[in-house]
């Protein structure tokens, strides 16, 4: 499982790049993008996401 990023939702803040301790997200096109090799599930994104964009499935 991995973090999973509504790109409807997302508003492109970067809030979760600065806050992910694995660096497993990185902006594309204005957009957080979740490496799923990277993503150790700890929900620090999910946090701070102020658009609530971001789950854990």
């Amino acid at each position: 499982m991995a973090a999973k990023v509504d790109p409807e939702k997302c508003t492109g803040c970067g809030a979760c790049v600065d806050e992910c301790p694995t660096d497993a997200i990185e902006m594309k096109d204005e957009k957080a993008v979740v490496n799923e090799d990277e993503c150790v599930d700890c929900g620090a994104c999910v946090d701070v996401c102020p658009s609530e964009a971001i789950t854990l499935d």
